[in-house]
């Protein structure tokens, strides 16, 4: 019997799959299923992204279909459901459905279509706010977990101090103080460096030998900086931020996305500081492979789901945040209508026109209470815990 004989085909069970294969939108579209919260909290998401859009469309351009800064004095304060005076109003001021659906405000306009531009600006304010952060976030976690050992020497630390100044001089229009202060702060490091390097580590002078010394550790530098912007209450800074600068809706999302960075970068460091400990984080290392591509192939995937959880109930928290200066008169500013000013707007008709202050009041409270849904949800389908494996 040749050798080549000698063999016994193994049966097709074997080799068939022992449980079917999901993908991971399979899989995510099965848990989420089953948590029917979060699935009720991501239809209204999607409800809302849908309406936001829409709204984009039907309230832009110069001839919109409903337009939200159409002033009509002879209807103001009109109930939900009303029927226009079609002989009191031009044919251009006629609302499309002619009904307001969601009646009018103190100047006559139509309070469904501010609604639907409120809808867009609080979705782009939301998202643009909450990337801001966790982008920051991501990058200063990371950098924290992953090279949190290292230090810093006091000679960094004095040249990005003399670097700030010096923007700081410059921006304030002192253009010859700022660059005469970086131009000796980048000769001053080039010269301590250069000694350093010509002079044994022995015979240094005790002022270099301090300048030249550790002075503190990545980690430490990083989490006493997320400390501190902890202790500023959040709001009432967004709100000194806001006042100084002009308003603006730009402005409005760089302030609260560089002032909501701080949890997003302690979970990246606890992520990255579990992570960077493990077998396969060793192994990478063992064949060669740079800290870039560890970071950004191996450990962030596995880092990126607390990460998604915060971002999901960020945007939920930069929603009410917009929303409270715009109440406040320090959101964005007219003619764009916000949910906030809507809501603003009708304080002070809560009794003659309640529909004002009840109806972007609830949309608020929907739109954050199932952004808070879907996080709780999607911290449980990321979970690999509650997974199961095939």
């Amino acid at each position: 019997m040749n050798p080549g004989e000698n063999h016994i085909d193994a049966p097709d069970y074997i080799e068939a799959p022992l449980a079917p294969k999901h993908t991971r939108m399979q899989e995510f579209g099965r848990m989420l299923k089953q948590n029917r919260l979060a699935a009720l909290g991501f239809f209204i998401f999607v409800l809302f992204f849908l309406c936001a859009v829409t709204g984009l469309i039907l309230t832009s351009g110069t001839k919109p279909l409903f337009n939200p800064a159409m002033v009509r004095l002879e209807e103001k304060l009109r109930p939900p459901l009303s029927k226009p005076n079609l002989q009191a109003l031009r044919p251009d001021q006629v609302p499309v459905l002619n009904v307001y659906l969601m009646g009018t405000d103190d100047l006559g306009r139509d309070v469904f279509a501010r609604m639907l531009q409120g809808a867009w600006v609080s979705l782009t304010v939301g998202f643009v706010a909450v990337g801001i952060s966790v982008f920051i976030g991501i990058f200063m976690g990371g950098i924290a977990g992953y090279f949190g050992q290292h230090h810093i020497k006091a000679i960094h630390i004095l040249f990005f101090l003399c670097l700030i100044g010096g923007i700081g001089l410059v921006l304030i229009n002192a253009v010859f103080a700022g660059t005469a202060l970086l131009l000796l702060c980048l000769s001053s490091i080039v010269f301590l460096l250069s000694a350093r390097d010509k002079l044994p580590e022995k015979t240094l002078p005790a002022w270099k030998g301090i300048l030249l010394g550790n002075a503190v550790s990545v980690d430490t530098l990083i989490m006493r900086i997320v400390d501190i912007m902890l202790c500023f209450p959040s709001f009432f800074l967004i709100l000194t931020v806001v006042a100084l600068l002009p308003a603006s809706i730009y402005n409005i999302m760089i302030v609260i996305g560089l002032t909501s960075w701080m949890g997003t970068t302690r979970f990246v460091r606890a992520e990255f500081l579990s992570l960077r400990e493990q077998d396969f984080v060793a192994a990478a290392k063992a064949l060669g492979i740079g800290n870039f591509r560890i970071i950004f192939r191996h450990i962030m995937p596995n880092a990126v789901a607390p990460v998604l959880v915060s971002a999901t109930i960020g945007i939920a928290t930069a929603i009410l945040t917009e929303a409270g200066l715009s109440f406040l008169g320090f959101g964005v500013p007219p003619p764009h209508a916000t949910w906030g000013n809507i809501l603003s707007d009708g304080k002070n008709f809560i009794f003659d026109a309640p529909w004002l202050t009840f109806i972007p009041g609830i949309a608020i409270l929907i739109v954050v209470l199932s952004f808070n849904l879907f996080g709780e949800g999607l911290r449980d389908i990321l979970n690999p815990k509650l997974r199961e494996r095939h």
